[in-house]
């Protein structure tokens, strides 16, 4: 018999720039949008999402730290864990 597969669960790790910080790329989109004729947007903000497959134990407190150490740079993004 094949072996089961190990359990796993999602995390979700969203990440974005702090405010203050320069979005060019959401600069853009906005520029974008207007040239569209899309004059309602007052501002775009780019992130990124990573989803994560993790061992069920995962600890909330793992993942954050993998956020600070790998996913997100500290210095100028946020980030925010979901683990349903």
């Amino acid at each position: 018999m094949p072996e089961a597969a190990p359990a796993t669960r999602k995390a979700t790790v969203t990440v974005t720039l702090k405010n203050g910080v320069l979005d060019p790329q959401g600069r853009a989109i906005e520029a974008a949008l207007h040239g569209l004729g899309f004059d309602g947007v007052a501002g775009a903000r780019v992130g990124k999402i990573i989803e994560l497959d993790v061992a069920d134990g995962t600890s909330r407190e793992t993942v954050e730290a993998m956020a600070r150490q790998l996913l997100a740079n500290t210095v100028i993004e946020n980030f925010r864990i979901e683990m349903p």
